[in-house]
């Protein structure tokens, strides 16, 4: 991972059409197999030959491997929200496999923002993260609701 850390944002910090970018990381072959192994032991993310006659035409990291990696460059220097990264919900696509060699990073933008009305401490931001590769391919676009929360006193 590279990239530094910007200091933590408040509900009251963020307006729509913000963006962030996160460092970036690169995925090699052994990182996809141990994944794999462990969360979704499938062919195509353990073994190149038997990868090679599947769609995906080659080794490919599992999704899951993939959000995995998008959701420690967000925390470590993403999304620089203070309390943390609390989700409260979203929708996950993956439109292009990730593969060895690839270097990750994400662009993250605030979509909506939805002050709650019985809960005066936070509200919920609506963030569009792209999970893209060194050649500008979106490998995963993840739609999330986070709880915010707001400016202390």
């Amino acid at each position: 991972m590279q990239g530094s850390r910007p200091d933590r944002l408040y509900l009251e910090d963020l307006h729509v059409g913000q963006r962030f970018t996160s460092a970036t990381h690169t995925v090699d072959e052994a990182q996809i197999k141990t994944f794999a192994a462990q969360f979704d032991p499938q062919p195509f993310h353990l073994d190149e030959a038997a990868a090679s006659d599947t769609l995906f035409k080659g080794l490919a990291a599992s999704g899951w491997h993939t959000a995995a990696v998008t959701m420690r460059l967000n925390v470590e220097t993403g999304l620089p929200f203070a309390g943390g990264l609390i989700g409260a919900g979203g929708d996950i696509t993956w439109p292009a496999p990730t593969r060895p060699g690839d270097t990750l990073r994400v662009e993250s933008e605030v979509v909506e923002i939805i002050p709650s009305r019985s809960k005066p401490d936070r509200g919920i931001a609506v963030v569009v993260s792209q999970t893209i590769n060194q050649r500008n391919e979106v490998v995963q676009i993840l739609k999330a609701k986070l709880v915010i929360a707001r400016k202390p006193g």
